[in-house]
Parts: C-alpha cells; sequence; structure tokens
C-alpha cells in the first residue's frame, strides 16, 4: 500500500540521517474509503494525487508549528505492507481526516518510492499559507482562499537517491 508522509525539509534530513521516517505511529495519507467517497473517483492514480494533496496540506501545518523551518511542503511516498496504515473509524466522518492514517510501526526511508518538494519560487505562497493556516481554520474565507494558493504550486517529483542533495548533504 502507497502511503504520503507529510514532512519538513528539517524532518526529511532528520530521516536521511536516522533511515527512518519514524518509529510509529506515523500519521501519513492514503487512498481510503472516506477519501475516495469524497473524491468520487475509480481512477487511482486520481485518488493517490488527492491522498498526495491531503498530505502536502499535512506538511504545511508541519510548517506553521515550526517557525524556523524552510517553507517548502515535504511530501514521501513511502510503500508499506497492505494493513501496516490504518484510517481511524471515530474519524471517518471528519472532513479534516480525509485520507488520514496511521502506521504502526518503524517505516524505514528505505522503503520510500519517491520525495515531492514545493520549487523554491512557490516558498513565497507557502510562507503566506502557513501565516493565513490558523484564520482558514477559523472560517476565513479569505484566508482560505491564500492556503488554497500554495496548491496552485505542484510538488516535484523526485527520486530517494537525490535526497542528500534537498537536504544539503550532498557533495
Amino acid at each position: 500500500m502507497r502511503v504520503y508522509v507529510p514532512l519538513t525539509l528539517s524532518g526529511l534530513a532528520e530521516a536521511y540521517k536516522t533511515g527512518e521516517l519514524g518509529a510509529g505511529p506515523l500519521l501519513a495519507y492514503a487512498v481510503t474509503p472516506a477519501l475516495r467517497e469524497w473524491y468520487l473517483s475509480d481512477d487511482i492514480e486520481e485518488l493517490e494525487y488527492a491522498a498526495l494533496n491531503r498530505a502536502a496540506l499535512a506538511s504545511l501545518r508541519l510548517l506553521a508549528a515550526d517557525g524556523g523551518a524552510v517553507r517548502r511542503r515535504v511530501v514521501v511516498a513511502v510503500d508499506v505492507a497492505d494493513g501496516a496504515a490504518v484510517a481511524d473509524p471515530d474519524r471517518a466522518l471528519d472532513p479534516a481526516a480525509l485520507g488520514e492514517v496511521r502506521v504502526a510501526g518503524a517505516v524505514k526511508l528505505a522503503k520510500a518510492a519517491a520525495v515531492h518538494i514545493d520549487s523554491e519560487d512557490a516558498a513565497e505562497d507557502v510562507t503566506a499559507a502557513v501565516d493565513a493556516l490558523a484564520a482558514a481554520d477559523a472560517g476565513d474565507d479569505d484566508a482560505q482562499f491564500v492556503v488554497d494558493g500554495a496548491e496552485d504550486h505542484e510538488l516535484l517529483w523526485f527520486a530517494t537517491q537525490e535526497i542528500p542533495n534537498l537536504v544539503g548533504l550532498g557533495g
């Protein structure tokens, strides 16, 4: 099963150093029944793209919690065993939890299929989105428009071999 793990660049650097994305339980996003119902599509690529976008929003929340983090969203696509990622049935109807899953065990970075990161030119819109996130959560439509502006930037795809260069540890 493919899951999308939200991170920051500093979180990715830590994962590179330790060899794992986390010991678990780890928050991730995947194609869940609730996401399928919300997205109204049977196309697996579209559904995975929706899960990736949900993880990108979660990365934005991580950036909001870390004032010193570089303002670029980071999502790591990881393949885990079927059944390793479980949606919380108590949150199934919560729109904020669409696609949300917990991965119980340690998630090794070696299981990563790819890394998705904002380009440097997205930093201004991502910064604005981080600053507007609390107001958007409180129902401010103008702030939500700013948050949605970060989604206008497609995350770039990188092979896992590129991680050292992405986090500044490459030679």
